[in-house]
């Protein structure tokens, strides 16, 4: 099944997928203890909006030395 190029960074499945992580990891984060706000739901919640966003940024990159390791 052939895709057509994505035209943007939303258009891509993989960041389809992160976003719904993180719609996922947010609904789950709120059955946390009271406590645990800005200690472990802080970090499952950064750290859920780090993929889709890094995925996003990626996108943008055009050039070899843009997406260079």
């Amino acid at each position: 099944m052939d895709r057509p190029p994505a035209k943007t960074f939303r258009d891509l499945v993989v960041w389809q997928k992160a976003h719904q992580l993180v719609l996922d990891i947010y609904k789950l984060v709120r059955a946390f203890p009271k406590e645990e706000t800005y200690g472990l739901a802080s970090q499952f919640r950064r750290a859920a909006i780090s993929i889709p966003a890094n995925i996003a940024e990626g996108f943008k990159k055009q050039g070899k030395r843009d997406k260079a390791p």
